[in-house]
């Protein structure tokens, strides 16, 4: 087995993402807090995980333009298209396995 380079890793890692984002916007019907429920993280995690690293490289992004980047849309156009009123059920596991921050 021949392991990749640190560029090829980084090229590799950076088209998982690519592929991860495309698929969360395309699963619109996957709600936030299911994937949340589920996995620990949600399309605005991802979004913030995408904000801090551009601030450590000192690049000026604002929140709005990370969600809008991660959604393909504004977070506040994705929430009107696609955001459903949590279930009592679905608010109850999420207090259960909020995240500890």
């Amino acid at each position: 087995m021949t392991l990749p380079t640190k560029d090829e890793q980084t090229e590799l890692e950076a088209a998982a993402f690519r592929r991860l984002v495309s698929h969360l916007r395309n699963r619109a019907d996957v709600q936030n807090i299911d994937l949340m429920n589920l996995a620990g993280f949600c399309r605005n995690c991802l979004s913030n995980w995408y904000l801090d690293t551009a601030r450590e490289k000192g690049l000026d992004l604002t929140k709005d333009e990370s969600r809008e980047i991660i959604y393909g849309m504004s977070y506040e156009q994705w929430k009107s298209e696609h955001q459903r009123e949590a279930t009592p059920e679905q608010q109850q596991a999420f207090e259960k396995n909020r995240p500890q921050e």
